[in-house]
């Protein structure tokens, strides 16, 4: 016999007649977003969230300020004491340095440097102005994002822009950016993203675009701080030689526009590099010559005279007390008439001789391009960004700050210089909607 079964019937439940629609999400609204997490982003983001604007950051990059990470073997050369804030043109290349004084001029070395005494971060001077963390560059990118932290900067990385998009005044907002975690507006935007230099740790050309787009001037951009390549065969006599450094002076242009520094010189099996090359990489122009003293603290002339008056000695041995020894095989290997006891030689060979070391003639066939290069030259015409503020003349609310725009520094500190000045300047002059 089955048993019964009992239901207890619940109140009927009620079938809304059409599906319910719900309400649609706000699109994110900031006062500022910077696009780019590096130098300039960074600091540009902590101060204007520190001055009280809604802000956010986003980089598409895995990692953080990569470029921080790796600058100055891994220890940061964050700024130089021996900038002129009043004569940018000393040390700033550009198609007009002078652009960068008001930038620089209202947050200086000393402004940085007092930025981080107040977090704890050790630092020493090398030379020629050059200051560099005691323990690690990883000090300095955690200082930035501490700051962004006491600023309430929203943080997105890794996150890709796919679009910007510059939309009616309405309620404040100017742009509107679609990304890889959604659509956002804002009332202003920053371009921080740097050049093309070092594409491995993120390097795009996405700063240019986005300047294209709103009809900004571009100013032929090129590797920067970047060692030299010569052609294979030419360069062959010298090839032996990589890994050898010393100090010269090397200088190229005319006599007019010299331009030339005292630094030293690596040999590479490709061609040049060290600081030397680096530095006069930003001013060689393709086909013309670099001279090269590779003895700039002597008179060799007079040295080899005395020597052949005194010695019996190779030229070579003789050379070598003045030059390091791998150069000075190097350079007698190159003549028969310096192949022999130096008191043997001919007063012309020896003047010939002390004429080459003292001014190496030679044409670069190129650069290492910009894996290898520190910096990208040209970018964003200074003529349509204003130097208060770094925003475009002509496009309201867009922001272009850091390596992007066209002003390169030196090797030693001033182009980090330039980012937190140009962010500085940048986060002064944005405002809430």
């Amino acid at each position: 016999m089955r048993r019964a079964r009992f239901f207890i019937a619940g109140p009927p439940r009620f079938r809304h007649p059409y599906p319910q629609i719900p309400d649609p999400v706000p699109t994110p609204f900031y006062d500022a977003i910077i696009i780019g997490a590096g130098a300039a982003g960074l600091l540009c983001a902590a101060q204007a969230g520190q001055r009280g604007l809604k802000v956010l950051l986003i980089d598409h990059a895995d990692k953080v300020a990569e470029k921080i990470r790796i600058s100055g073997g891994g220890r940061c050369n964050f700024t130089n004491r021996d900038l002129d804030v009043r004569a940018p043109h000393k040390h700033f290349v550009g198609q007009n340095p002078q652009f960068c004084r008001s930038a620089l001029s209202r947050f200086t070395p000393d402004d940085f440097i007092a930025l981080i005494e107040r977090h704890g971060i050790a630092y020493h001077e090398k030379h020629k102005g050059q200051l560099f963390a005691d323990r690690s560059a990883e000090d300095i990118i955690q200082m930035l994002l501490a700051e962004c932290a006491d600023g309430g900067v929203t943080h997105w990385q890794p996150c890709a822009v796919q679009s910007v998009t510059a939309i009616p005044d309405e309620a404040g907002a100017r742009y509107r950016l679609e990304t890889g975690r959604g659509t956002v507006h804002a009332h202003s935007l920053v371009i921080a993203t740097g050049g093309l230099s070092i594409p491995k740790i993120g390097a795009t050309d996405f700063g240019y675009r986005v300047a294209t787009q709103f009809g900004l001037p571009l100013v032929e951009r090129r590797p920067g701080l970047v060692p030299l390549t010569f052609d294979g065969a030419g360069w062959e006599p010298y090839a032996q030689l990589a890994g050898l450094a010393l100090p010269v002076e090397i200088s190229t242009g005319s006599k007019k526009e010299r331009m030339a520094f005292l630094e030293d010189l690596l040999f590479t099996h490709r061609g040049l590099s060290g600081p030397a090359v680096l530095q006069i990489s930003s001013y060689w122009q393709p086909g013309t010559p670099l001279a090269i003293n590779l003895a700039p603290s002597q008179n060799m002339a007079a040295l080899l005279q005395d020597a052949k008056a005194r010695s019996r000695k190779l030229i070579a041995n003789e050379l070598s007390g003045h030059v390091p020894s791998r150069l000075a095989d190097a350079w007698s290997q190159q003549s028969a008439d310096w192949q022999r006891p130096i008191n043997e030689a001919s007063d012309k060979a020896l003047l010939r001789l002390a004429e080459q070391l003292s001014r190496w003639e030679l044409i670069p066939t190129g650069t290492e391009g910009y894996k290898k290069a520190e910096v990208t030259l040209g970018g964003i015409d200074t003529k349509a960004l204003a130097q208060q503020t770094m925003e475009s003349r002509t496009q309201p609310g867009l922001y272009f700050i850091g390596e992007v725009v066209d002003i390169t520094g030196w090797l030693g500190g001033y182009n980090f210089q330039w980012a937190w000045a140009s962010a500085h300047a940048c986060a002064e002059a944005l405002a809430p909607c």
